[in-house]
Parts: structure tokens; C-alpha cells; sequence
């Protein structure tokens, strides 16, 4: 199997018939290179230096804009032919250099038949401020540079056995090491046959798997491991590192060394390079503690939805036990759980959402929450992710990323998810599926400890024939009749309306649909919003508040005859028909010495103006 860079594969390829080449791309990683004691990790210089080396090449230039121009290796035969051919004058093994010197250099490169060499301009992409609106001295310096690649021959150095890798024809080439191909003048490459572009691209499972194989010994008990064992090591190092230069693997392999990692426990590893978390949490036997005790929590704050409680728990233990996209052959980086929370207004998704935080952090405010009807306009994607590459605050990255970088280990809720313009649900393909999203800066966020919440009133409310907006179901209908309804709403709102059955495909079966409040549930909800109001009270101003039953009665009436708007709803009926007149008669009654205060009854007079009378 063929493990050597495709680039430098390329590059050798082109050396008789190209004179200079853009390498562009992942030119800072490291690269798998073959040496005589076998292959191992080096960067793009030793890498190239070691191709060219077994092609006849005595030395390399270097040219960066810091240091200036220096020879390559650092050996003393290097040194002294690049010293004697090229007139350098080396301070601290390099000489500063202009541009126009540098063109000076490259007039002689093509030429010089005593050595074979080539020059590499390094940090090429900061040549220019600008590459397509060049000053005088810069415009100059690339039209000498593509006369160069069009007036340089292949040779054959002087006295060169013809059997051997000398006796080939062969260019002096120019290397130009850049990020993007863009950040050379654009004129420069197109318009010169001499000159080819080579794209150093991140590496392929093959490469990898050969580099985890190389890295193994740096991880606790690798030695003593079975051959099955370090098969296994090397298989789960190369799937989950998908996406991830060879440098990002040897700094993995590093910090399972200082934090005594064992090779079967790699994933741990990466986890912890990709989201900088020391140890997983979803590992912790706190965790499963909580989780354990669950279905009580859950049921004292979120009434009346037995289902979707259920359903969450699921999802929790499942992502304790690493069984996220289990069915699959390598979940990668897929986010430890996925919910779509749909149903009425008001009967509970958003608070379930905080329930899960609160389980899981001990704090309902800690998730992170982004209000979708506020993404509505396609340019709003610019806020999640980061403005593009070269717009105004592209630098910033965006809310989104920025906020999964700093708490990976989160829940994210995403709410009234239907609001959001669909370019920007297209984002939450690769949020799915990979688990990552790249912002304007290039920084990558990975979203495989978090779990992700939408919340969607869909199927609820959808269009008749003639475009109107008809109720699809009714607070009496059976629960089955609702979750039948509004699964189908909702398959047809992503499959025929965003004509995005991809995103539904990558949601899955995770539809947890909400049934309407129903009398019961609202006596509930009512009675623990009540006790909420009495322990304001008592915490406010050191005072009990008595409410008789028949009282609770009356205001439980008064509070529940219109369901339509769920908890919700209850919660503004109980903020207008019992705490503003209840703040009213408190402000006028005198509490100094009062260890309770009754409240004698609840009246609404003909302008339905509700007041409390205080005892």
C-alpha cells in the first residue's frame, strides 16, 4: 500500500516537466515519510527534502519573509555548495533577503548544472497584503518569477552517471508553500503552463491507520497489548479522527501520554483533544446516579407528559452507556443525543429542556439557547457560524460555535425550530451527521458530548386547501390521534415544504410529541404554581400565606377555563387574577409583626377587575 503523500507522489511525477509549483492546502502538517529506519511522522520540509533527495537534489533554498533566504538541510555539505553557488552571506545560518534578491536567486536557480537544488518559498501567502492588487516591487517579483518557470530548461547536472537518478532530466524547481491557492496573484498560475498546483490535503483512513500504528507506543500498555488488542487501538484511532491532520494525531498521542491514557481507551483521547476535556463526564458515576433517579424529577416539574419523559431517560442512558448511533458502523462524532420536542404551546418542551440541564449540571439556566424565529433571514446564519472569510467581523466566529467551544458538555436548545430560514437548517446536517461545524475563522467546534434539542409547534396548526391555517388537532382528542397527526405534519413540512427529508432522516425516531394539558394536569400544574407564589411570599417578607381550600377552588376555576395556551397560559392567568391583586393588597397592608396572612377570598367585579381580600 502506497502511504507516501499524494502530493509528493505529484510532485515527483511533474519534476521533468514543470519548472514551479504551488502547494497549497495542509502544508503545516506532518506527513508519513519512509527513511532508512522506516517510516515515521515529519514535517513538509523533511518530507520534501527526502523526496527530492532520492531524485539526485544536493540542497534546498529556503526563503521565508522573517529569516530571509537559508540552505537546507543544515549539513556541512549543504551549507557550503549553497554558500559557493549562490554568494550567500549567512547570519546565524540564514541571510536576509528582499524580494528583489530573491528574484536574483531565482534567475540562477533554472541554470546551475554543478548541484541539483531547488528553492522553497515558504509563508508564501504573506508575500502580498494583497494578491490581486499588487504594489510596484511585488507586481515586479511575480512577472520575473513566471519568467523564470518559462524560460527554465530540465537538466542534467555535469558528469552525471546516466543509469543513475542524476541522469535524468530534471527541473530546479521553485516551491511555493501557501494556504490557498488564491493567496498568489491569480494571473500568476494561470496564465504560466510551467507552473502546476498541488493541493496537500488532509489524510486518508490508510494514512491514518498507518500513523495510529506509529503513534501506539506513546500510549499506556500499548507494549504488553495482544496483536487483536492494538488492531482494535489502530482501527478506533483511525475512525475517530476523521478530519484531523497527522500533527493533530502525534499531539493526541502526546497527551495520552502526560494524562496516562491506555490505548484502549483512544476514543477518550481524541474526545479530549477535539473538546478539551480532560476526562468524559459522560463516564462519571454521578452522572449515572441522577440519571437513575430520573422519572421523579422529571414527573415533579414537567406534568402530564409521561411519554416524552420516558423518551428523554432513554435518550440520557443511552448516551451514558456510549450507545449513541450504535446501529451504525462508526458513530463518529455524532452529539450524544438527539430530541425534537413537538407539540401545543405552553405544555412543557422548553421546560423539559431545562429539567435535562438541571439533571445533568445541577443549574436549569446552564444550557445554551438559541431562539430560532431570530435566525429567520438566511444572512442570520452569519451569527451562528461566523461572517465568511474576509467580511467584517469574520474573526469573531459565531454564537454558536463559540459557545459549543467553550461548554462542549451542554445541552443546546434550538426553539420553534420551524422559524428558521432552511438554508440555515441545512447546518444541522453536519451537526447530525459529523457533529462539527467549522465557522468563518476555520476553528472547527464538535458537538459530540452535547445533546440537541429542537422544539416545534408543527402539526398543531396546518393549511386547508384554500391556504387557511386550520387547528389539525383538538386538547380532547385521544394522545395516539395526536401523535399520529403531528408526526405526519411534520414529515410533510421537511419533505414536500423545505424538500429537506435529509435532516428528518438524520432526527430519526427521537419525535417526542406533547399532549395537550388536560383538566387534571392543570389542577397540577396550577397547585405548583401556586406554591411557587407562597414561597415568594415567605421568602420576601418572612410571612405565611394561608389559602383556604375553597379559595384554591375559586382561583383553580378562574386560572383554568381556557387551556388553549397550556402551562403557560395557567401561569398568566394566575399573574392577572391572583399575584397583581395580591401585590396590591400586600403593599397596602402593614406585615411588621405579622407571622401570616389569610387570604379571605377572591372577587371579580362586572369590569372584571379580580381583587384579593386580606384577612
Amino acid at each position: 500500500m502506497e502511504l507516501t503523500p499524494r502530493w509528493i507522489r505529484d510532485l515527483e511525477r511533474l519534476l521533468p516537466i514543470r519548472s514551479q509549483y504551488i502547494v497549497a492546502g495542509n502544508i503545516r502538517d506532518s506527513f508519513l515519510t519512509r527513511f532508512q529506519e522506516g517510516m515515521t511522522l515529519a514535517p513538509l520540509l523533511r518530507c520534501l527534502w527526502n523526496a527530492l533527495q532520492a531524485q539526485g537534489y544536493r540542497f534546498m533554498l529556503v526563503y521565508n519573509p522573517v529569516e530571509g533566504l537559508r540552505p537546507y538541510p543544515n549539513e556541512p555539505e549543504a551549507v557550503e555548495l549553497a554558500t559557493r553557488h549562490f554568494d550567500l552571506k549567512l547570519q546565524e545560518g540564514a541571510m536576509p533577503m528582499s524580494l528583489e534578491g530573491l528574484s536574483g536567486v531565482m534567475d540562477k536557480l533554472p541554470f546551475l548544472r554543478e548541484a541539483r537544488c531547488a528553492l522553497v518559498v515558504d509563508f508564501a501567502s504573506r508575500l502580498t497584503r494583497q494578491p490581486d492588487h499588487l504594489d510596484a516591487t511585488e507586481h515586479r517579483f511575480f512577472v520575473a518569477a513566471e519568467r523564470v518557470s518559462l524560460v527554465a530548461t530540465p537538466i542534467v547536472p555535469r558528469g552525471a552517471d546516466i543509469a543513475s537518478p542524476l541522469g535524468k532530466a530534471r527541473f530546479n524547481p521553485v516551491v511555493w508553500l501557501v494556504n490557498r491557492a488564491q493567496d498568489l496573484p491569480s494571473w500568476f498560475a494561470l496564465d504560466s503552463a510551467r507552473i502546476a498546483t498541488i493541493n496537500a490535503t488532509l489524510p486518508d483512513y490508510e494514512t491514518r491507520h498507518a500513523a495510529a500504528e506509529i503513534l501506539g507506543g506513546r500510549f499506556v500498555g500499548y507494549a504488553a497489548g495482544s496483536e487483536a488488542e492494538r488492531a482494535k487501538y489502530a482501527k478506533l484511532f483511525a475512525d475517530t479522527t476523521d478530519g484531523l491532520g497527522l500533527s493533530d494525531l502525534s499531539d493526541i498521542a502526546q497527551l495520552a501520554d502526560r494524562q496516562e491514557i491506555a490505548f484502549r481507551d483512544v476514543d477518550d483521547a481524541v474526545q479530549c483533544f477535539k473538546v478539551g476535556i480532560s476526562e468524559n463526564p459522560w463516564k462519571k458515576t454521578y452522572l449515572r446516579e441522577k440519571i437513575a433517579d430520573a422519572a421523579p424529577f422529571i414527573e415533579e416539574r414537567v406534568k402530564g407528559q409521561p411519554q416524552a419523559a420516558t423518551k428523554t431517560i432513554d435518550i440520557l442512558m443511552r448516551s451514558v452507556m456510549g450507545l449513541t448511533g450504535a446501529q451504525a458502523r462508526s458513530s463518529g462524532n455524532r452529539p450524544r443525543g438527539v430530541l425534537f420536542f413537538a407539540g401545543p404551546t405552553g405544555v412543557g418542551k422548553t421546560e423539559l429542556a431545562k429539567t435535562l440541564t438541571q439533571l445533568i449540571f445541577g443549574n436549569d439556566s446552564a444550557y445554551i439557547r438559541f431562539d430560532m424565529s431570530e435566525f429567520a433571514e438566511e444572512h442570520a446564519s452569519a451569527r451562528l457560524l461566523g461572517a465568511p472569510p474576509g467580511y467584517i467581523g469574520y474573526d469573531a466566529g459565531g454564537e454558536l460555535t463559540n459557545a459549543v467551544r467553550e461548554k462542549p458538555f451542554s445541552v443546546i436548545l434550538f426553539d420553534e425550530i420551524e422559524k428558521a430560514h432552511p438554508r440555515i437548517l441545512d447546518k444541522f446536517l453536519q451537526i447530525l451527521e459529523d457533529g462539527r461545524l467549522t465557522d468563518g475563522r476555520g476553528d472547527t467546534a464538535y458537538f459530540s458530548e452535547a445533546i440537541i434539542i429542537f422544539t416545534s409547534n408543527l402539526g398543531i396548526y396546518v393549511e386547508d386547501e384554500h391556504g387557511r391555517r386550520v387547528q389539525n388537532v383538538a386538547p380532547d382528542d385521544h394522545y395516539d390521534v395526536v401523535e399520529s397527526r403531528v408526526r405526519i405534519a411534520i414529515q410533510d413540512y421537511f419533505k414536500f415544504h423545505l424538500s429537506r427529508p435529509e435532516i428528518l432522516n438524520r432526527i430519526g425516531d427521537n419525535i417526542v410529541v406533547f399532549s395537550f394539558i388536560t383538566p387534571p394536569v392543570a389542577a397540577l400544574i396550577f397547585a405548583g404554581m401556586l406554591k411557587n407564589v407562597i414561597n415568594r411570599v415567605r421568602e420576601e417578607h418572612k410571612v405565611e400565606l394561608v389559602i383556604p381550600e375553597a379559595v384554591r377552588a375559586k382561583l383553580l376555576a378562574l386560572c383554568t377555563r381556557d387551556l388553549s395556551n397550556g402551562g403557560r397560559g395557567i401561569g398568566n392567568q394566575i399573574e392577572s387574577s391572583f399575584i397583581n391583586p395580591l401585590g396590591r393588597a400586600l403593599f397596602r397592608l402593614d406585615l411588621e409583626g405579622r407571622g401570616e396572612v389569610a387570604v379571605k377570598d377572591v372577587v371579580e367585579d362586572e369590569n372584571r377587575i379580580v381583587s384579593v381580600v386580606l384577612g
